[in-house]
């Protein structure tokens, strides 16, 4: 690594929007405007637990960072207002690496409208750290605890494609940017449909939704904890798209039926169960006519 701290700080005012501000100690939170939040969400990623550098080119590692952070704010019914950076770099780090990767989250930056408030530096001895914490404006927030009994839950993409690029990486696939594999690009470079959870925030009648990271497992208990119900599993899904994770995917839940969502949205979405007052577990599933607990197969950040 032979980046000095300042030349990263001028790479950043020079590329990314807002960067020319960053001048002072601080910086600013803009003002989400009358009658609407201030929202906040953190995400990290670390090498070795949540990417690799072998499989992950630079610029796609990047966009994912920026679009984990941004899919939380969309799914809480949030529209992205600005994000601060932490770097924490290796000395083992190629400048070329890094000057890949700043372009590219410059470039996403850009492409989402959303400007850079301020950040962060530090080097290490090893390994590569990073950090976005993003804020958004909201008027109407759609949390996970609003779920009523009664709700169908849906899901805005079809779940799974990330665990199989995954499984694909780990048996030696790579990205080719001449040859697509759309799992691979699901797992490296995943594209949550923003814009989708305001709209959803504008129809009364849907009560909650989540952001699917951690896997449906993981996330549909944490919707039921949270409202103090249960879900119970649409018998139609495929264990992958259950035990998958970093989907980035909406998941909501209404009363309302598939054809009344599909007039107001202009759309159709995938089925992923349903909210029942709460039993022995936060996740059920039918098993030979009898309901039956779902086990946690979600990502675990501490599991060794």
């Amino acid at each position: 690594m032979r980046l000095s701290e300042l030349e990263i700080i001028e790479r950043i005012r020079a590329t990314f929007p807002g960067g020319r501000d960053l001048t002072d100690d601080c910086g600013a939170l803009p003002d989400p405007g009358p009658g609407r939040r201030l929202l906040v969400t953190t995400d990290l990623m670390e090498e070795g637990q949540h990417f690799r550098l072998a499989w992950h080119p630079p610029e796609l590692l990047a966009r994912k960072l920026l679009m984990v952070n941004l899919s939380d704010l969309d799914a809480s019914g949030a529209e992205p207002l600005g994000f601060t950076l932490t770097l924490a770099l290796g000395r083992d780090l190629e400048p070329a690496w890094l000057e890949r990767f700043l372009d590219g989250l410059g470039a996403a930056a850009a492409a989402a409208g959303v400007p850079v408030l301020g950040g962060d530096t530090v080097g290490r001895g090893a390994g590569l750290g990073l950090g976005i914490t993003a804020f958004g404006g909201v008027r109407r927030w759609l949390r996970r605890d609003a779920m009523a009994a009664g709700d169908r839950l849906y899901a805005d993409q079809e779940l799974g494609a990330s665990l199989r690029g995954l499984h694909k990486l780990q048996a030696g696939a790579r990205w080719d940017p001449a040859r697509p594999d759309p799992d691979l690009r699901a797992h490296l470079d995943p594209s949550p449909d923003l814009g989708l959870g305001p709209r959803l925030a504008m129809i009364p009648e849907v009560h909650a939704c989540i952001d699917i990271s951690d896997g449906l497992s993981r996330d549909l208990r944490n919707l039921a904890d949270a409202s103090g119900l249960s879900v119970v599993l649409d018998p139609g899904l495929a264990p992958g798209s259950i035990q998958g994770g970093e989907d980035y995917a909406r998941c909501f839940t209404t009363p309302l039926p598939p054809d009344e969502l599909r007039r107001l949205l202009g759309r159709s979405f995938i089925p992923v169960g349903y909210a029942v007052e709460r039993s022995e577990a936060a996740l059920l599933h039918y098993d030979g006519g009898s309901l039956r607990p779902w086990p946690d197969q979600g990502f675990d950040h501490f599991a060794r």
